[in-house]
């Protein structure tokens, strides 16, 4: 349920131990920060002492990952066995950048998790509806569910609570963008801290400092720390436009069978980029993604 490093919360018939994990788990030589992420279900046992420790993990049929802040060689690992994430985004007070949402959208089509992008906070988009019509274009245009939410004004809040029956649901997004305002709006008896916009840097203040999964409409949901970047691992660059739906819907169409649709002479991808059939905003974002990420993959 909750996974700080040192301590773990573990969930077992109703009540929530406390447990410690057992040292050997983290020489398995696994690349990741976090060998125990929350979603796991976990082997515990209580010792002489009456202290419970975690010794072993089932194996995970998904997860989010991403490359670690610090150590580009690590990894990462949100959350695991997800029914489904929730991508809040914004595009005022903070702005979501463009390629952190295909970065994540990247992520969860390579680890096989169903993904819904939630717009926040469009009571702020009143005087703008085209920017509002834009982002659906983009992203329902690749494929991609997109929910408009106000959690201040409870704008699709039951929507988004009726997808939590019955699931395993991950919310992500960028600091600010207003996560846990939003679990506070779909059950206002969880006590979860909110934060203020940083006038200085105009981005959000960190509110949540490790994962923690909530019991909340028949389900749970995982809320995660804010993210600035979301570094892609574990990714072949061949593979990469596999995980742009948009593109594998027309790959097929290409005149090489091994194309990158990069540079190619009579590439579909291309040529429906410049018909405005593939934003341009998605091709750019693999490009970059391709560009910037190859030192970490090689």
């Amino acid at each position: 349920m909750r996974a700080t490093g040192s301590w773990y919360e573990v969930l077992h018939e109703g009540e929530v131990l406390r447990c410690r994990m057992r040292g050997k788990l983290r020489l398995r030589g696994v690349r990741s920060t976090n060998p125990v992420v929350v979603g796991d279900t976990v082997h515990c046992e209580c010792g002489e002492d009456g202290e419970w420790v975690i010794v072993d993990i089932a194996p995970r049929h998904n997860y989010i990952i991403r490359r670690a802040s610090n150590l580009s060689k690590e990894s990462h690992i949100i959350a695991s066995n997800i029914d489904r994430a929730m991508l809040v985004v914004t595009l005022v007070e903070p702005v979501t950048a463009t390629e952190f949402i295909d970065r994540f959208l990247v992520t969860c089509e390579a680890y096989k998790v169903p993904v819904t992008i939630l717009l926040a906070k469009i009571d702020l988009l009143r005087n703008t509806p085209e920017a509002i019509e834009e982002f659906h274009r983009i992203y329902e245009g690749a494929g991609y569910e997109v929910i408009d939410i106000s959690a201040t004004e409870g704008v699709g809040v039951e929507r988004v609570k009726a997808m939590l029956a019955g699931k395993t649901t991950l919310l992500s997004g960028n600091s600010g963008v207003g996560k846990s305002t939003l679990i506070g709006a779909i059950d206002p008896t969880i006590d979860i801290r909110t934060g203020e916009i940083s006038d200085s840097f105009h981005k959000g203040k960190h509110t949540t400092t490790f994962s923690t999964m909530y019991r909340i409409a028949d389900g749970y949901i995982i809320d995660t720390p804010g993210v600035k970047g979301f570094g892609l691992i574990d990714i072949d660059d061949k593979e990469l436009w596999h995980y742009f739906p948009e593109m594998i819907s027309r790959a097929g169409e290409c005149k090489f069978f091994n194309c990158t649709h990069t540079h190619e002479p009579h590439c579909a991808v291309i040529e429906a980029v410049k018909r405005e059939e593939i934003a341009f905003s998605r091709y750019e974002s693999y490009l970059k993604i391709l560009d910037e990420d190859d030192k970490y993959r090689k």
